[in-house]
């Protein structure tokens, strides 16, 4: 173990961490209710909405091919995920890998990189329920003010946040509790999502595929600038343009928001009945299943439409493509199963906001009281109360619809590092009994890290710039208050 920055905690260290009696979670979830957190993460905003915005925008039909892209980079993220989630089954996901590979100043910025990423993707998506809630009771007698229905044309997002704090209470009432709702809320979206596919697969006309990848073409003036445009293309001087081989994969940059579910389901390895089993199971059977609906939905709905007259500032593009080929009832359907959908999506995205915080708490980098747990529901409830006020305030006075770039930027930077500390752990500790293992390393654990930064490339300047401000407050914070606290170093300095 080094001092200073760059210690790491020990795996035994960790793993002793979790059976304290005031620091411990339940062990409540089976490789089904992982797989079932997992799509119910994924299967929300991306697949209702960022489907027809991406075709539109960037890649055209070949947005199948941006959700194979973004599936195979998190396929390789998810090889690298397995292997360390069954080695180190702790609560904290890639900040407790980092911790036990990399040293804490590392681990301290990944996990001030996932608060950011799980607190403003959670408030997102509370804005988005409410969005949706608006549509279904728009014309009936519960049909929501304008003034509390929305932070951009109203005065506050109420329904928003009132949906943080009741998840709140979900949330400490106990994982078990969380995992029942997930599994019947994601049954309904599954069910809806399997609908859209079989009922749109008779409005599909096999000419609006063609081109398949739209030859590219210089960006709009409307683009707004280098701010705007992908950080490769200002990086080495490239024309901005969009469509085109180019606009595959800054798409495929763009939905990756679509693909963070495993990212929750290892946050969860501390609540897990035999982590080393059940964790890959829950990581790769969730990771493929929302690929496939994710492709599927792709393909139908631009063959249903061409990808010009998908509008990209439309928030409910599956649901207007019904209603243009005459089945307004399927639109009213998918508004409903977003409606519903999105209450877990923004649950789970919250549930591992908390467990990574929990997690922080413990190692004292942040404050020790927050990783107390409840004595009868067994969860980390003092950092589930402190999370849900801000995210609560965000969705309630924030509109957040312009920040999924951000939860995509923190998850690329989390999935590098994963990648890099397989091969790290693989060196220091090789007697580590490991139930997964990544095969090739260290050739796929590169391969992913260099595919995750590729795409990272592929975001907007403006992300980049707002992501290094957040770094940069995160080191100020730790240089300011969490290395002097560090469990680590109260042990060092008793030496």
């Amino acid at each position: 173990m080094s001092s200073g920055i760059f210690r790491t905690k020990s795996i035994e260290q960790t793993m002793q961490d979790t059976e304290e009696p005031e620091h411990q979670l339940k062990k409540n979830l089976g490789a089904l209710d992982l797989i079932v957190f997992g799509v119910g993460v994924s299967v929300g905003a991306g697949i209702f909405v960022l489907t027809g915005q991406a075709a539109a925008s960037n890649a055209g039909p070949a947005i199948a091919l941006s959700f194979l892209i973004a599936g195979l980079g998190c396929g390789l993220a998810a090889l690298c995920y397995a292997e360390l989630a069954s080695s180190v089954p702790a609560a904290g996901s890639a900040y407790t890998y980092t911790y036990a590979t990399m040293g804490e100043l590392l681990a301290w910025i990944i996990g001030w990189d996932l608060i950011l990423e799980f607190t403003v993707g959670a408030a997102a998506l509370a804005t988005s329920f409410s969005q949706y809630l608006g549509v279904i009771l728009d014309g009936t007698p519960f049909a929501i003010p304008e003034a509390i229905a929305t932070a951009e044309d109203g005065y506050l997002n109420l329904p928003a946040g009132l949906l943080v704090l009741g998840l709140t209470i979900v949330l400490i009432s106990g994982v078990k509790l969380s995992s029942r709702i997930n599994q019947v809320v994601t049954g309904i979206k599954v069910l809806v999502v399997l609908a859209v596919i079989i009922a749109g697969a008779f409005f599909i006309n096999v000419a609006n595929w063609s081109p398949f990848v739209p030859p590219a073409q210089a960006a709009p003036e409307s683009a707004g600038g280098a701010l705007h445009l992908p950080l490769v293309q200002t990086l080495f001087g490239l024309e901005p343009s969009v469509f085109g081989v180019g606009g595959v994969f800054a798409a495929a940059a763009m939905v990756f928001f679509a693909f963070i579910g495993f990212d929750v389901v290892a946050t969860t390895a501390e609540e897990t009945r035999n982590p080393q089993r059940n964790l890959p199971i829950g990581i790769f059977g969730s990771l493929a299943i929302v690929t496939l609906l994710y492709m599927a939905v792709s393909l139908v709905i631009t063959g249903m439409q061409n990808y010009q007259d998908i509008d990209p500032e439309d928030g409910a593009p599956l649901a207007t493509a019904f209603v243009n080929v005459g089945l307004p009832v399927m639109a009213n359907l998918i508004a409903i199963g977003a409606c519903i959908g999105l209450i877990v999506v923004c649950m789970i995205l919250f549930l591992g906001q908390t467990r990574v915080g929990f997690a922080m708490a413990r190692d004292h980098l942040l404050p020790a009281a927050l990783a107390k747990t409840h004595p009868r529901f067994g969860t980390p409830y003092r950092f589930t109360i402190i999370a849900g006020i801000p995210i609560a305030i965000l969705a309630t006075f924030v509109p957040l619809s312009t920040l999924a770039e951000l939860v995509n930027i923190g998850t690329l930077a989390a999935f590098i590092l994963v990648s890099i500390g397989v091969i790290i752990l693989r060196k220091a500790r090789p007697d580590l009994k490991r139930s997964f293992r990544v095969p090739w390393v260290p050739v796929l654990p590169i391969a992913s890290a260099l595919l995750c930064f590729y795409l990272m490339l592929n975001l907007s300047l403006e992300t980049w710039i707002r992501f290094v401000i957040w770094l940069v407050l995160g080191f100020i914070v730790y240089f300011a208050y969490s290395r002097k606290h560090s469990r680590l170093n109260t042990a060092e300095e008793k030496r």
